[in-house]
């Protein structure tokens, strides 16, 4: 019994443990599956670009064969006749043959439609790159927004918890002066209704607040219990946040991945192009290579070979032309793409430089209203003691002050929000 009571004790000692925002953050960039999944297909077209590399280098090969065959011959059309063996019969004598060979082929020229491929695989891998940026940038935001709702709800528990607690001693006070009757029973039922509905509003609230730290562990991407709190932290100004639109925009365009990555796409896409043109011209390539043969492995017959090759489709029945025309289709694609984009953002920097003006100047009148209400409920407090404010008074300043409390909380939420979409829209980490 003393060892459960000591355990106990223990365990309601242990602290507990604080979430802060750069934790989520860096939670967030170690074990989001999406920015894992961006990672990986970053890697991919890395690769592909390193594949197309690879054909403007040497090729070099190596094979080695071993048969068991017999030695008939066999006479082919155009053979001239009476050829000694020509006539003879077929049997089941069979031989060893063994034969190895390595070839070394380089391709020399082929009007630049190697080297288009590997520059427009660079460029779909950087794109690629810029995509992930764009996708840390995203998850961010979400891992910001999901922090400052959480440490929103959590504020709003406190506000419920001390709402409750005015109510509970609302409700004593009103019993006492029910008992001597100073008061009548309306007021001890009325207290008593606000006070229930008081602690319904908690439970709701950490309900709320449960629900938000799933939603955070989600957005951190890590699956885990819910026995943490989050820190008391805002979203510091955000430099520039005063600005007008135009530098703002600017800063935004030289900065946001989306943008790099499709001023990247269209460049590969044009290089594409010019590769697939190079299919008009013919391909140069030098080959060498060396085999040897025989019936026995120590006693092999060599040779050696060296050659050109020039191949030239003269004629495909305008395939060519019509892959050139396709890849000029899909850079007036991503451009237009490209332009949408950047309409997209002059809107996305607008929306949250106003956002963050309007947050701000409604915490100001959050917090100036929250002052009031609770020099309201002081003043009703007062006035109900004295039996000159009624249990309506009382009840209508306790409701003014716990909700504006609530909006004081959710104004704070807002800015931090704005500022976060800030930070996002203008490519900030």
């Amino acid at each position: 019994m003393i060892a459960n009571a000591i355990g106990a004790a223990m365990l309601l000692a242990a602290p507990v443990q604080v979430v802060t925002l750069e934790q989520a953050l860096e939670n967030a960039r170690a074990h989001q599956p999406q920015l894992r999944q961006a990672r990986a297909v970053t890697d991919a077209a890395e690769a592909r670009a390193r594949e197309a590399k690879a054909s403007l280098l040497p090729q070099l090969s190596a094979s080695a064969a071993y048969q068991r065959t017999t030695a008939n011959f066999t006479a082919r059309p155009g053979s001239v006749p009476g050829t000694p063996g020509t006539s003879r019969s077929s049997t089941f004598d069979n031989f060893n043959y063994f034969n190895d060979s390595l070839t070394l082929s380089q391709l020399l020229y082929d009007f630049g439609q190697s080297t288009g491929r590997y520059d427009a695989a660079q460029a779909q891998a950087q794109a690629q790159a810029d995509s992930e940026r764009a996708a840390r940038l995203l998850t961010e935001l979400s891992v910001r927004s999901a922090f400052f709702d959480t440490r929103a709800n959590k504020s709003l528990v406190q506000v419920a918890r001390e709402a409750l607690t005015n109510q509970e001693a609302h409700l004593a006070q009103i019993e006492g002066f029910v008992q001597v009757g100073t008061r009548p029973d309306i007021d001890l039922a009325q207290a008593r209704s606000d006070t229930a509905n008081a602690q319904v509003q908690l439970i709701s609230a950490e309900n709320t607040y449960d629900i938000s730290r799933a939603t955070l562990n989600q957005a951190m991407g890590i699956e885990g219990p819910l026995d943490y709190e989050v820190a008391d932290q805002a979203l510091l100004p955000v430099y520039g946040e005063g600005q007008p639109t135009g530098p703002l925009l600017d800063e935004a365009i030289k900065a946001r991945p989306e943008i790099a990555s499709l001023m990247q796409q269209v460049r590969a896409q044009q290089l594409t192009v010019r590769s697939i043109e190079g299919a008009y011209g013919p391909t140069l390539a030098a080959s060498a290579g060396a085999t040897q043969g025989g019936i026995s492995v120590d006693h092999l017959s060599w040779n050696l070979s060296a050659g050109l090759t020039l191949t030239w489709q003269l004629y495909q029945g305008g395939f060519t032309q019509a892959q050139v025309h396709e890849a000029e289709a899909n850079v007036a694609q991503i451009a237009a793409q490209l332009d949408l984009v950047r309409q997209q953002l002059r809107v996305e920097v607008e929306q949250a430089r106003l956002s963050v003006r309007a947050a701000l100047a409604t915490l100001g009148a959050a917090k100036d209203a929250l002052v009031n209400a609770r020099e309201r409920l002081r003043l009703a407090e007062a006035r109900y003691e004295t039996g000159i404010g009624s249990i309506i008074e009382l009840g209508d300043a306790q409701v003014a002050l716990t909700t504006a409390a609530v909006q004081a909380v959710q104004a704070d939420q807002r800015l931090s929000t704005a500022r976060a979409q800030l930070l996002k829209a203008l490519g900030r980490s």
